[in-house]
């Protein structure tokens, strides 16, 4: 036997055409664009079953119909309760979806909170990095499809514009700082090797995210400019700190591969793949990402900071802080101008411009601040890396809100 309740019953509507009468007694009403009976709420008499009244809560017995048994009637929500319900509904997915405006403020209230009171990041270990990076990967993936990456790849030449951006223009800017710390500022050699370090590091992935979050097309080809730059890493980055800093330092080639798929290659793989096997799930799952993200980003940020707070905050601080903004600035700067004028021509030139100065203004200063602390005595080599990845996300962050302000 059903039961329905006089606080959820409103509506009803009758499956077998019971209350389907000519001359009907009682009015009706359309439902998402099904017909339904509207009847009061204390008593109705059934004319054309006999006389019977309701009192509820409201029972019936199931019918045999085609060898099923089934209820005579299906319970419906009132019209007003149900836009009230979708209208809360809609506020909350909204909100959610809305959390990535709040990542500067994110960025910018871990970064006080880790300068302040470190122990409330140094429980985020650099074991937690990869998967950190790999959720927001993860995101950007449920929200493509294999066709866009498909289309990156028919961009060569701004595939190997976003190269020349990671592996010339910065590694040059890299040097010019490295020399001026050291020769205009009376910085230690160390401090200097450190700067030029940063700049032989591959590409962030958080420049994908940032690229997302401005440009949602051309994600996939920053994901593919920041997978060839981290590939060919094994081999450019030793061959750029021989260069620049006099020692070759060797990049562990399968420790690399093993990067790419953690960070890269597998999270993308599984939005994907969710996208297209399970897309109830992943549109489920879709509204609760970016304030995920958001918290995810927060850490991975607040981490290095707090990790490192003894270097940061070291008597030539203030300084290296100076020289590595005014470093990201104009590698942002540079990327951005190099792309105008090398695709001018090309219809999402702007879209362009952002992805390739993302691309050259952000690096895995993470893999930098690895490698300086694995291959140099001196710990001020790894002061410039741990400033530099607070600066580069907040300074990625910020144009992502200005940029997106500007298109809206």
């Amino acid at each position: 036997m059903g039961v329905i309740s006089p606080i959820e019953t409103l509506f009803l509507k009758s499956e077998n055409r019971l209350l389907q009468p000519r001359n009907y007694s009682y009015p009706l009403v359309f439902h998402n664009s099904r017909r339904v009976a509207n009847f009061p709420c204390n008593s109705f008499s059934f004319s054309s079953l006999g006389s019977c009244s309701i009192n509820f809560p409201l029972q019936s017995n199931p019918i045999l119909q085609n060898g099923k048994s089934t209820y005579q009637w299906k319970r419906y929500v009132s019209e007003s309760d149900t836009n009230e319900i979708y209208q809360k509904k809609v506020s909350i997915m909204e909100t959610l979806k809305q959390a990535n405006s709040f990542i500067p403020h994110a960025i910018l209230l871990s970064t006080i909170l880790a300068l302040l009171y470190p122990p409330s990041f140094t429980w985020f270990k650099p074991r937690y990095f990869v998967p950190g990076l790999g959720f927001m990967m993860f995101a950007v993936g449920i929200n493509s499809n294999e066709r866009d990456f498909l289309e990156a790849l028919k961009r060569p030449d701004a595939i190997f514009a976003g190269y020349i951006g990671q592996y010339l223009i910065k590694p040059l800017l890299g040097y010019i700082f490295g020399v001026i710390a050291v020769s205009l500022f009376n910085l230690p050699t160390s401090i200097g090797a450190g700067i030029m370090l940063v700049s032989c590091v591959s590409g962030a992935q958080l420049s994908n995210y940032t690229t997302f979050l401005t440009d949602p097309s051309l994600a996939p080809l920053s994901i593919v400019m920041t997978s060839v730059s981290t590939a060919t890493a094994v081999l450019v980055t030793p061959m750029l700190s021989l260069l620049l800093i006099g020692k070759k330092l060797p990049v562990d080639v399968f420790g690399m591969i093993s990067s790419i798929l953690q960070v890269v290659v597998t999270p993308i793989a599984a939005g994907l793949l969710l996208n297209r096997l399970f897309p109830r799930l992943s549109n489920a799952i879709k509204p609760f990402l970016p304030a995920l993200t958001v918290i995810d980003m927060g850490c991975c940020i607040g981490a290095p900071l707090a990790l490192n707070i003894d270097s940061i905050l070291s008597p030539f601080g203030a300084t290296i802080l100076f020289l590595v903004i005014t470093f990201h600035l104009l590698a942002f700067v540079a990327g951005y101008f190099f792309t105008g004028f090398f695709f001018s021509k090309a219809p999402d030139v702007k879209a362009l411009q952002r992805t390739i100065s993302y691309e050259t203004g952000m690096q895995s200063s993470l893999l930098a601040l690895a490698l300086a602390t694995k291959f140099f005595q001196d710990p001020l080599v790894g002061v410039p890396p741990a400033i530099s990845t607070v600066v580069m996300s907040l300074m990625g962050v910020s144009l992502v809100t200005i940029w997106k302000n500007r298109k809206e």
